[in-house]
C-alpha cells in the first residue's frame, strides 16, 4: 500500500513538473523575456528578432552603422554599439502608427536612448511609420526584411558597465498613450 502511495506521489510530481515546462506567457503579453516573444504596444504587435553588440570592423555589422549623424565619434574604450532588431505588425482593422520612442534601461536605472540613423543611408534603420492593417515593419521586399536579422534596427551606444548591470530592458513608448511595453534583452 505504501509503495502505491509513493508511486502516486511520484507520478503527480512528474505531471506538475511537465505542466510547468509547457507553461508560457500569452503571446501578446505586456512584457517579453526574450527573442521570439510578442508584445503589444499601442495598436501594434512587436517582436524582438535579435539584440547584440555590434562590431564596427565586421563586414555585416559595418552596414548597420551607416547613416550615423555627422561627427558622431566611435564609442570609446568604455562604450559599445548595441543593435536591437525589431519586427512589427498591425493586426488591427485600422491603420496604426509604430513607436518612435524607445529606450534601454539597466538594473541600476540608467537609461540609454537610440542614436538617430538616417534611413536614406541605412536600409536597416527603424523609423516610425503608419502601418495599414496587416502591414509590417520592416516592409516586405526590403533589405531589412530579407537581411540576416529580418528586423529594423534601433542603434544604442551603451557603457560597458551594462554587462554588469544586466538584464537590460527595452522600453517601447507608442504614440498617443502613456502605456510602456517592455522586452528583456540579451547582452
Amino acid at each position: 500500500m505504501k509503495l502505491n502511495c509513493y508511486r502516486l506521489l511520484a507520478c503527480l510530481g512528474a505531471v506538475l513538473l511537465l505542466a510547468a515546462c509547457g507553461s508560457a506567457k500569452h503571446p501578446y503579453a505586456a512584457t517579453a523575456d526574450n527573442n521570439g516573444f510578442y508584445v503589444q504596444s499601442g495598436g501594434v504587435i512587436y517582436q524582438l528578432q535579435i539584440s547584440r553588440e555590434l562590431n564596427p570592423y565586421a563586414v555585416e555589422d559595418h552596414q548597420y552603422l551607416m547613416g550615423l549623424p555627422s561627427g558622431t565619434p566611435s564609442p570609446g574604450s568604455k562604450q559599445l554599439w548595441y543593435g536591437v532588431f525589431l519586427w512589427a505588425k498591425n493586426y488591427g482593422k485600422h491603420s496604426a502608427m509604430t513607436a518612435g520612442s524607445f529606450d534601454i534601461v539597466d538594473t541600476r536605472g540608467k537609461m540609454y536612448h537610440p542614436v538617430a540613423l538616417d534611413p536614406s543611408l541605412n536600409q536597416y534603420a527603424w523609423s516610425a511609420k503608419t502601418l495599414s492593417p496587416l502591414g509590417t515593419e520592416p516592409a516586405p521586399n526590403t533589405t531589412a526584411s530579407f537581411g540576416p536579422t529580418q528586423g529594423s534596427l534601433l542603434l544604442f551606444e551603451l557603457d560597458t558597465t551594462a554587462y554588469a548591470d544586466r538584464p537590460l530592458t527595452l522600453e517601447i513608448h507608442p504614440p498617443g498613450t502613456t502605456q510602456t511595453s517592455t522586452i528583456s534583452l540579451d547582452l
